[in-house]
């Protein structure tokens, strides 16, 4: 059976990546950083068997390597890494003080460093597994400078852009992609008011913000049948960029 590793699996897109990837037949560790409750209702939720949950931060390498043992032992190999863990806060672009060096290298930290030592950390079972795959949940604010704040927009474009290398670099034996989301009705869009989240729709084509669903199906698809792609992305995002 194939394995697959999503961190920050105990999140709202997260979980719903879990379930989609228990779902379609594969074994699932659930990554979580703190929030133990949130990840063991994560594995509870899941569909057949196999499945585990393994405390980790992507900030710390170590702790990396420890999970990678633990798979090994478990599982012997992995098909699918999913680098979900992402941080952001909001702060307006033109508020320059207001992004504070903090919160831009806890950020680089998380999103770009964490996902490229997850890579490191797994290139050798990922090597042995079946058609592998690395998928790096990117964002549309990585191609429109719109988001959250100026240094989320950036280490999403980093994200991409390390897609493309490590794409040409792991292959053949491994491929990478990103999935780019525009808005997705998660715990961050939650808590903007209704108000803010109507004028996100009225700027979409597709005329809704995206489920967490679109993309955990996304994900399946790129996975199971998109298998001759590599360092591309991939957008979710309801044609938001034609508005």
């Amino acid at each position: 059976m194939k394995t697959a590793l999503v961190t920050g699996g105990s999140g709202g897109i997260g979980s719903e990546i879990c379930r989609h990837l228990a779902k379609a037949g594969y074994q699932v560790i659930v990554n979580y950083n703190s929030n133990q409750t949130k990840a063991q209702e994560t594995l509870e939720s899941l569909e057949n068997d196999g499945h585990s949950i393994y405390q980790a931060s992507v900030t710390n390498s170590e702790s990396l390597a420890q999970m990678a043992n633990f798979v090994r032992e478990k599982y012997g190999r992995l098909d699918v890494l999913v680098n979900n863990s992402g941080v952001t806060t909001p702060v307006p672009h033109d508020d320059l003080d207001g992004l504070t060096d903090e919160w831009i290298d806890r950020i680089f930290q998380i999103n770009v460093r964490g996902s490229f030592a997850c890579v490191r950390a797994f290139k050798t079972l990922l090597e042995k597994g079946e058609n592998s795959i690395v998928v790096n949940i990117s964002s549309i604010a990585a191609r429109t400078g719109v988001g959250s704040n100026v240094a989320y927009c950036a280490s999403k474009a980093a994200m991409d852009s390390m897609t493309r290398s490590l794409g040409r670099a792991l292959a053949p034996k491994i491929r990478v992609v990103s999935l780019s989301p525009g808005w997705v009705m998660g715990e961050y869009a939650k808590t903007f008011p209704q108000s803010y989240i109507d004028e996100q729709k009225s700027k979409t084509p597709l005329a809704r913000i995206a489920e967490s669903s679109d993309v955990a199906k996304a994900l399946i698809g790129i996975v199971e049948q998109f298998t001759f792609s590599t360092g591309c992305v991939f957008p979710v995002d309801g044609g938001r960029p034609l508005m």
